[in-house]
């Protein structure tokens, strides 16, 4: 058996223009289907809003995205998640990183790390925290019995 564990970012109203901004950054295929493509607008100002969208790129990437509708409670809270990157070379994670970082709050500058070869952490202009890395084995064993 397999299974595969993607991230799903919640906006309000910005989906769409988030995920157009993953794809030019990852690159792979977009894809959005609207509340009204949907027959499912309860609003019909929402009729526009993404209520399924995806990126997903050969490299393995891959992030979800849908607006909240209006009638709906949303609250991004405070680092309530984050979205990890993880690549094998330095030039793959830099160059992700030097387009995510466009209109970014940098967090953690993009350097080398006790635990990786390149490590940094920013907020995006859609509010998204973002962990990128070079990603090496473990050194250690944890045992959690």
């Amino acid at each position: 058996m397999s299974i595969k564990s993607v991230a799903h970012i919640n906006l309000r109203g910005a989906a769409r223009q988030a995920l157009n901004f993953y794809h030019a950054v990852f690159g792979g295929q977009a894809t959005l289907v609207t509340y009204g493509d949907g027959g499912m607008p309860h609003d019909p100002a929402d009729a526009d809003l993404v209520i399924w969208g995806q990126v997903v790129a050969d490299s393995g990437f891959c992030v979800m995205a849908f607006d909240v509708p209006a009638a709906m409670p949303w609250d991004p809270g405070q680092n309530a998640y984050y979205v990890s990157v993880g690549g094998d070379s330095a030039d793959e994670i830099a160059g992700y990183w030097a387009r995510l970082a466009e209109d970014a709050t940098v967090i953690v500058p993009l350097a080398p790390s006790k635990w990786s070869p390149l490590y940094g952490m920013l907020k995006d202009r859609f509010g998204v925290t973002w962990v990128l890395n070079v990603a090496i084995a473990p050194t250690g064993q944890v045992n959690y019995n």
